[in-house]
């Protein structure tokens, strides 16, 4: 049985609260590590080409506020 399979197996023997809170913090974890990624890649430089083409856009009028 691989570390997966015994996870889905631990998982499906939990209650219906663990499960919540188990979710829960999946998500968390899920959004910090996104988040992390996120600042790896701008400080990499790999989101300034995103960047330059939404302020030239902005510039030509074509942002909107939120």
């Amino acid at each position: 049985m691989s570390k997966l399979e015994q996870i889905q197996a631990s998982i499906e023997s939990l209650d219906s609260s663990e499960i919540a809170k188990l979710r829960d913090w999946f998500m968390e974890l899920d959004e910090r590590l996104f988040d992390e990624k996120i600042e790896r890649d701008a400080k990499a430089g790999k989101l300034d080409k995103l960047a330059e083409e939404a302020l030239a856009a902005h510039s030509r009028g074509l942002s909107r506020k939120l």
